[in-house]
C-alpha cells in the first residue's frame, strides 16, 4: 500500500499523509492534474469517481460525482487556490451540490499536496487543514482517513497504464451522464500553442477542416466574454455547405474556454462546451467537456462519428506545430 504515515496533529488542526510511489515526479504528477486518470482513483473502489470539471489551474475549479453502492450519489468541488508544476498545488475540496456548488452546511478542507522526487520514484504529502477540532473529528468520522488510504492504494494501477494515456492516442470520447460526453486528446505541443491555434483565425482556418477535402471559409471567432463567433465549412470546389455559431461565456487564458454551439440552420437545442488545457507528459491534454440537451441529442451526436472528424483535425494541427511550431 503506497501510504507510509499518517500524522494527525490537533495543535495544527492538520492531517498530513505521505505515500510512496514507483514512478517518476511527472507521472505521479499528471495522475493527479488529468480527469481521466484522478478519476480511476479519487474516490475509494465502493465510491468511483466521475469529474466533470477540472481546471488544474491556479483560481480554476474541480467538480466530481461519487457514486455509492446502493445507487447514493455524492458530489465534490474543488477551488484550485494555487499551481506549482510539478512540485505542489493547492486546493479547497468542499462537497457540493448536482451543481458543483459548495455546500457550506457541511466541512471544507484545504489541502496542500507536494510531490518529491526520491530514490526508488516519487513522493506525494498531502496536508489536509481543518477550521476546527470538531470539522477534523467529523471528517474522519465520515470516513475521510479510510477513504483515502483505499483511494490511495488504486494509483499504482493508474500510474502502471501508460498505454491507456499515451501522447500517441486518437480521440477518445467518454459518456459522463445522461447529457454530458468528455472528448480528450493529448496534442504534441505547448498550452501556448494550443490555445493561439483555437483562437486565431488564420491558424484555425488551417486545421480545423475534419476529413480532407474541406475548407473552412468562414472563421469568425468570439475574442471576448459576450462575443458571438460563426464557422461555415464546405467542400472543396463547394457544396455541402454547413456551419455552427455560439457564444463565447467564459475565457480563462490559457487554459478554458466556455461556448454554446448550435448548428446553423437547424432546430437542436444549443450544447454546452468546456474545453481545458493542461500540460501532461507529451504535450497539452485537450478535453472538451459537451452537454447535450438530453440523451437522445447525446447518442445522435455520437452517432455521427464526430470523433473521426475531431482525430482528422487534431492530427492536422500536430502536424503544423511539429513542422512550423506557432506561438
Amino acid at each position: 500500500m503506497p501510504v507510509t504515515s499518517v500524522d494527525k496533529d490537533l495543535d495544527q488542526l492538520t492531517l498530513t499523509i505521505v505515500a510512496d510511489f514507483a514512478a517518476p515526479v511527472g507521472r505521479l504528477w499528471d495522475a493527479y492534474t488529468d480527469p481521466r486518470q484522478i478519476e480511476r482513483f479519487w474516490g475509494p473502489p465502493t465510491y468511483p469517481a466521475i469529474f466533470l470539471r477540472h481546471d488544474a489551474a491556479a483560481g480554476g475549479r474541480s467538480v466530481y460525482r461519487m457514486r455509492g453502492p446502493e445507487g447514493d450519489v455524492h458530489y465534490g468541488c474543488w477551488q484550485w487556490n494555487s499551481v506549482n508544476a510539478p512540485e505542489s498545488f493547492e486546493v479547497v475540496d468542499s462537497f457540493a451540490n448536482e451543481k458543483g456548488e459548495p455546500n457550506t452546511e457541511l466541512p471544507t478542507t484545504r489541502m496542500a499536496f507536494a510531490f518529491e522526487s526520491t530514490e526508488s520514484g516519487s513522493r506525494l504529502i498531502t496536508t489536509s487543514y481543518f477550521d476546527s477540532v470538531k470539522d477534523l473529528d467529523q471528517l474522519i468520522e465520515m470516513g475521510m482517513l479510510d477513504g483515502t488510504r483505499e483511494a490511495m492504494a488504486q494509483i499504482d494501477t493508474v500510474l502502471a497504464d501508460l498505454a491507456a494515456f499515451a501522447s500517441d492516442r486518437a480521440v477518445e470520447a467518454k459518456v459522463l451522464s445522461d447529457t454530458q460526453v468528455r472528448v480528450a486528446r493529448v496534442i504534441r505541443g505547448t498550452v501556448d500553442q494550443v490555445w493561439l491555434a483555437h483562437t486565431d483565425t488564420g491558424l484555425m482556418k488551417q486545421w480545423l477542416l475534419g476529413p480532407d477535402g474541406w475548407t473552412m471559409p468562414v472563421c469568425e471567432i468570439a475574442v471576448q466574454v459576450g462575443d458571438s463567433y460563426r464557422y461555415e465549412w464546405e467542400r472543396d470546389g463547394g457544396g455541402d455547405r454547413f456551419g455552427f455559431t455560439g457564444e463565447l461565456l467564459e475565457s480563462e487564458e490559457p487554459y478554458r474556454a466556455v461556448t454554446t454551439e448550435a448548428m446553423l440552420g437547424m432546430d437542436f437545442p444549443a450544447t454546452l462546451n468546456e474545453l481545458t488545457l493542461t500540460p501532461v507528459d507529451g504535450g497539452t491534454l485537450l478535453s472538451l467537456v459537451i452537454t447535450y440537451a438530453n440523451a437522445e441529442q447525446r447518442d445522435a451526436a455520437l452517432a455521427t462519428g464526430m470523433t473521426k472528424g475531431m482525430e482528422a483535425s487534431y492530427a492536422r494541427l500536430e502536424g503544423m506545430l511539429d513542422t512550423s511550431p506557432v506561438g
